[in-house]
């Protein structure tokens, strides 16, 4: 897709006339120095910042659904009215002209000074205190949410990284690609956190959780009562037992710290093996190769991502790595590591100045097992994301829910849908009884090719591709029977979005 911002750009001060934009239609323009996004619902025209407060994405190249506009590059919703970000991975609100009619011409011309979202009064029931166990995207956006939500309460999040909540999927992209600087990563300043009298505990671990007392105890000895309580641990990486795993040189990514350990290891590596072609490992591998670090990647997989993606787009992933220089070793796993050799299961071996394993995660879910919660592969959540106990809910990698559209509970490991079910849960807890019912989204960069993928298909009977896939332009549909259970797009942004809205409307 054209970027929007490539268009010529009318100045919305001198008038544009009505008919210029149809229902639905959008129309990027300026007032003075700023872009300035017109866009139309009904009989209704609203002028808003241009760009998405996550990743700058043109908003102009995404699409209008009732009075709010959607972003292409990750599908953050904004409000047309208001500017507020509606849905993550959005924090911060666009902001808003003043739009006059005059006749059939509008004009923009005067911005609408920022103000504080208006905060819903807290009901009488809300629990007097609220703990977050986690310090990643559901933790941070359900605590942002309880104060867009009016709460006033003591608000804590405890995790056990060192450094605050950050934007993870960046960990294995831009920034260990060498082409995100550090104070890109933390998603909130720590400003924030005083302002929003949120007390943020790091290097803090929970050691068990009192149900019927509904309190915490730090391994600290510190005992924090609450009055709601959600767990969002997230995974942890899988760690093969072969001897040589726990090697210094051998490295997992799942923290910001440790993204910047592999950053100072390379910083004088020649040669890496990866282990694993899942999403995690490819994405290390394209970062790494953009450094200029010869990667070769070991995987049980004949094809990679094949059981998430199909063979079809595996094949495409592939050889767009191996274009890059990614060396494949398919069918195989390692054995051993012993300094700079990496022995693999046909006894052949690999010389590596790093390894860097990506064989998958598991839900983090000791805490709740420990606790008498049940358990489902994750943390078994109703449809408010409630535990078995009341008041304790969970969010993220390590909730597993009971999804609508399949009939099936099922748990995924996406971003988004953390930050989304962050922000249900934050709502819940308060006592909004709002069900999950987000279509999953997640997306992967290699090099400079994206994919996005909305819905949930776990397995298929049926792909239809539509467009060009060597060429990396295409829409990619996973059927079973006749329904639509995910579509995965390439340089088809707008196309992900109807895609995502087509799900959502056929709830």
């Amino acid at each position: 897709m054209a970027d929007a911002d490539d268009a010529p750009k009318p100045n919305l001060a001198e008038g544009i006339a009505v008919g210029t934009l149809q229902p639905g239609g959008m129309l990027l323009g300026r007032v003075g120095d700023e872009d300035v996004l017109l866009a139309r619902t009904g009989d209704e025209i609203f002028a808003v910042g241009a760009h998405c407060t996550h990743y700058h994405g043109a908003l102009a190249d995404g699409i209008v659904v009732d009075d709010t506009v959607r972003c292409p590059l990750h599908h953050a919703c904004f409000s047309l009215r208001s500017g507020a970000p509606l849905r993550p991975p959005a924090l911060d609100p666009i902001a808003c002209w003043k739009v006059e009619r005059h006749g059939d011409t509008v004009f923009v011309r005067e911005k609408v000074p920022e103000s504080k979202p208006a905060a819903r009064a807290a009901s009488p029931q809300s629990p007097a205190s609220i703990i977050i166990v986690g310090g990643g995207g559901a933790g941070l956006i359900a605590a942002d949410t309880l104060r867009r939500e009016g709460y006033d309460g003591q608000i804590t999040m405890i995790s056990a990284e060192d450094a605050p909540p950050s934007d993870r999927p960046n960990l294995s992209k831009d920034y260990l690609a060498g082409q995100a600087q550090d104070d890109w990563i933390p998603l909130r300043s720590p400003e924030y956190f005083t302002e929003q009298r949120i007390e943020l505990l790091l290097d803090a671990r929970v050691s068990s959780i009192d149900v019927s007392g509904r309190a915490l105890l730090l391994e600290s000895g510190t005992r924090l009562p609450f009055g709601a309580l959600l767990i969002a641990t997230g995974a942890d990486p899988v760690r093969l037992p072969i001897p040589g795993a726990d090697d210094p040189h051998v490295h997992y990514l799942r923290s910001f710290a440790d993204s910047r350990a592999i950053v100072d290891k390379v910083q004088s590596a020649g040669r890496a093996v990866v282990v694993g072609a899942s999403f995690i490992g490819l994405e290390v591998s394209a970062s790494l190769r953009t450094r200029g670090i010869a990667v070769d990647v070991v995987a049980p997989d004949q094809v990679p991502l094949e059981r998430v993606m199909g063979h079809e787009v595996g094949r495409v992933v592939q050889a767009l790595h191996e274009a890059h220089g990614v060396v494949f070793h398919l069918g195989l796993t390692v054995s051993r590591v012993d300094g700079r050799s990496v022995t693999l299961s046909d006894g052949s071996t690999l010389d590596a100045d790093i390894v860097v394993m990506g064989v998958g995660v598991r839900p983090a879910i000791a805490l709740a097992e420990k606790a008498g919660l049940a358990l489902d592969r994750g943390i078994a959540v109703n449809e408010y994301l409630e535990t078995s106990a009341p008041g304790i809910f969970a969010a993220g990698d390590v909730a597993r829910w009971p999804d609508a559209r399949s009939g099936e509970r099922i748990r995924v490991e996406h971003w988004v849908v953390a930050e989304r079910q962050g922000q249900v849960a934050a709502r819940n807890m308060l006592g909004r009884r709002e069900r999950f019912d987000a279509i999953p989204f997640f997306w992967s960069q290699h090099y400079d090719v994206t994919i996005n993928y909305v819905g949930h298909a776990e397995r298929w009977d049926a792909v239809r591709i539509d467009g060009t896939l060597d060429a990396h332009d295409c829409a990619v549909t996973y059927l079973l029977g006749d329904r639509t259970l995910a579509v995965a797009t390439i340089s088809r942004d707008r196309e992900s979005l109807r895609a995502e809205l087509a799900m959502e409307r056929q709830r």
